[in-house]
């Protein structure tokens, strides 16, 4: 398919799955004859994955997030559907990862088409395709229409307000004008438009970390040791290869105040392709799925140069269903992050000892827990790490394990 081009549905039931060489939020909207949503439940994304008629299917980095419309039962009044997606690190423009929409019959999985929107760039969000009623008739349209300013740009076009932060003044949202002519957008009338809640999006990202590769902006380890701001992501990749090896996760902290203990728990939660939660590795329990993942141990001062604790991850030897791992701290006896210094996390390949990948905590909350970093296995086989430093109250991983999968 083109932009702006159509096909009729000859099925009730179709899914449109979005894949990408990154890992990618897809999302669906269920919009009125006006264009907007009619409150908070026309939207179907991976913390509220089913609607009328509309589902959610998270792929976990393995295979694309999908959007099953189930056209005959749909509500009354409910005349379209979008599919929306924008790259799930913050920040990242589609800028040479063209994104790739299968519409599929959603009984049989067989291909009723394809559309990859053309000459991309700055987009942070597209409105991908859409599943229509005209005439009394369900087809499928291209649309390939982006924004720059990611999924807000795209809710409050659709009459959904998005509460967030107040980020640094922007320019008026506008769609990035699509390659090719498209169909005309239908009229929106201008009521007030009903409420969201979506979790905040994530801050304006930090200046690029080093070594970004030529052309694609993606930070890889080819040029070596990689210092992440938070929500900065780098791709496993060395020499145009993913790193599938054995890699350690250390995590140090110091006392905030000299002479006193602090005692913090390092934890690894490993999720499966729809966010399931399999297991926990912890110091209570030194190693999982198979020995793939191991411990090192508690740590109960903080005190001591070094990393505090360490989390052994053989990348090769991970099950299949292991499709993301969130790396926690936590203070079981309640200290709180605002008694802690020099928190850090850092990726060391174990083989060699070299540090891969660096993230200090440089800001602190008084919370009892905290999520360092994930690391996210993308479509293509290779890994992602993230920086998160995202605080939570909890004093132990148990009470991490939904935050992170929200968090994935």
């Amino acid at each position: 398919m083109t932009p702006g081009s159509n096909i009729p549905l000859p099925v009730t039931r179709v899914t449109v799955d979005v894949s990408a060489p990154v890992r990618l939020d897809v999302s669906g909207l269920l919009l009125t004859a006006d264009g907007k949503v009619r409150s908070d439940d026309d939207f179907i994304f991976y913390n509220q994955p089913s609607g009328p008629g509309v589902t959610y299917r998270s792929g976990g980095g393995t295979s694309p997030d999908a959007i099953t419309v189930d056209t005959a039962a749909l509500p009354p009044g409910i005349e379209k559907i979008v599919v929306t997606a924008s790259p799930d690190a913050a920040g990242q423009t589609f800028q040479g990862i063209e994104p790739t929409a299968t519409i599929r019959n959603a009984d049989d999985t067989s291909v009723l088409a394809t559309f990859t929107p053309p000459r991309l760039g700055t987009e942070t969000a597209l409105v991908v395709v859409e599943i229509y009623l005209r005439n009394g008739a369900w087809k499928a349209r291209a649309v390939g229409q982006g924004y720059a300013n990611g999924l807000a740009g795209i809710a409050t076009d659709f009459g959904v307000t998005v509460e967030e932060p107040a980020p640094a003044p922007v320019a008026p949202q506008q769609p990035v004008a699509p390659a090719q002519p498209m169909a005309p957008p239908q009229p929106v009338a201008p009521p007030p438009a009903p409420t969201l809640q979506t979790p905040a999006p994530a801050a304006p990202p930090a200046p690029p970390a080093p070594a970004a590769a030529p052309g694609t902006g993606k930070i890889n380890l080819d040029k070596g040791r990689v210092s992440l701001q938070k929500n900065q992501t780098v791709s496993l990749v060395k020499g145009g290869r993913p790193l599938l090896s054995q890699v350690k996760m250390g995590l140090g902290w110091e006392p905030a105040f000299r002479g006193k203990d602090i005692d913090l728990d390092a934890s690894v939660i490993a999720y499966g392709p729809q966010r399931n939660h399999i297991d926990s590795c912890y110091f209570g329990k030194l190693s999982i799925v198979g020995g793939a993942i191991k411990h090192s141990g508690d740590n109960l001062t903080g005190e001591g140069s070094g990393d505090d604790e360490v989390i052994v991850v053989d990348l090769g030897r991970l099950p299949q269903e292991v499709t993301g791992l969130v790396f926690t701290v936590n203070s079981f006896s309640g200290q709180k992050f605002t008694e802690v210094a020099k928190a850090y996390c850092r990726l060391i390949d174990a083989a060699s000892g070299e540090e891969l990948v660096r993230f200090d905590l440089t800001g602190a909350e008084a919370q009892t827990g905290v999520m360092m970093a994930k690391l996210i296995r993308q479509f293509s086989g290779e890994w992602e790490m993230t920086a998160m430093g995202d605080f939570v109250k909890s004093r132990t991983v148990r009470g991490m394990v939904k935050p992170a999968a929200q968090a994935l």
